[in-house]
């Protein structure tokens, strides 16, 4: 008996040291990667290639829609968006870099949708939207990995951590276009550098590692005040590409109007290059565009079922991640300013 019980003891050592091995040593990339979301499999799901377009590779794999997927600051998770509990609920997932060992963020089950999920630097918080439209529910919210609870922040979307860890840059939607906002972590004070006059709709923002500008999409014009299908269509389809200065200076256009809309998706860490998506021959496409030779690059050429074919886009470069898990005190220096003091 006593040998039964020596022998269940040690498996169940084992089977607990292997899943903690796999916590463990989940490695992250040692070349740059793009995560990406596509349809070409029949359903959303998030796939993985280099920054060239090669290598594409499905990481999910799953019945559900898998989406949204950003890189953890050192590479070694992924937190991205699902429906696998439900088709009208949208929650929050952990995996590790090459699609495994998939976990709920929350024990507890969304009532709406959490979607648009962004990382603190340190890794230990994240940022992310909440909609319930049946409970007058929605805005942005802060929350910790390994608690239950999320603060309830100011009204807005489309959340972006800067790397710093100081402050989030979001968009605040008012009755005639929408604001890149900063608000202060700590105190919760808010900013608008960049004037409607100076960009109509300023939206989804992408910070750079050193944190010094931003990718945005962007639509220099007021939304038609007739609701009138092929207007809006054409208006919807003005909007584009744009970096500035942290302080709103240096608004500066990347991709001209004409065409369907094109959206950032992210800034490269270095700040030399914007992902975005556009759609080409009825179908979404992966693009990435140089902002100094303004020479663009199609990523992504596959068609899939859905228009929306492949979208979004988050980067991970390793020669920008922290070389080990973020502490308190690194808080207060920019991932540029690490890496040039290397």
């Amino acid at each position: 008996m006593k040998t039964i019980q020596s022998l269940v003891f040690v498996i169940l050592i084992l089977l607990l040291l292997n899943v903690s091995a796999s916590l463990l040593f989940a490695k992250a990339p040692t070349t740059p990667k793009i995560l990406f979301t596509s349809t070409r499999d029949g359903n959303y799901e998030v796939y993985m290639m280099n920054l060239d377009g090669s290598e594409q590779v499905n990481l999910t794999q799953h019945p559900g829609e898998d989406m949204s997927a950003v890189w953890s600051p050192t590479g070694d998770k992924i937190l991205f968006v699902s429906n696998r509990q439900g088709t009208r609920v949208r929650d929050l997932y952990l995996m590790d870099p090459d699609g495994s060992n998939v976990r709920r963020v929350f024990k507890k089950k969304a009532k709406g949708r959490r979607e648009g999920p962004a990382w603190s630097p340190d890794g230990k918080q994240f940022v992310y939207s909440y909609t319930d439209w049946d409970r007058g529910e929605f805005g942005l919210y802060l929350g910790t990995f390994g608690e239950e609870d999320a603060e309830r922040l100011p009204y807005g979307g489309a959340p972006e951590w800067s790397p710093d860890g100081t402050e989030i840059a979001y968009s605040i939607s008012h009755q005639f276009g929408a604001r890149l906002t900063f608000m202060d972590v700590w105190t919760r004070k808010l900013e608008q550098p960049l004037p409607d006059k100076a960009l109509q709709w300023q939206y989804m923002p992408s910070w750079s590692a050193a944190g010094d500008r931003l990718a945005i999409s962007g639509n220099k014009h007021p939304i038609p005040a007739i609701l009138d299908r092929d207007l809006h269509e054409a208006w919807r389809d003005k909007t584009t590409v744009f970096i500035v200065n942290r302080d709103g200076t240096g608004l500066r256009q990347l991709l001209e109007e004409a065409g369907p809309a094109a959206r950032v998706s992210a800034l490269s860490p270095d700040g030399s290059e914007i992902l975005y998506t556009q759609e080409i021959n009825g179908h979404y496409q992966i693009f990435k565009i140089d902002i100094n030779s303004g020479v663009r690059t199609q990523l992504t050429h596959i068609a899939g079922p859905f228009r929306r074919t492949n979208s979004g886009g988050d980067w991970f470069d390793p020669a920008y991640a922290l070389p080990v898990s973020p502490q308190p005190e690194l808080l207060s220096t920019t991932w540029g300013q690490l890496k040039s003091e290397k």
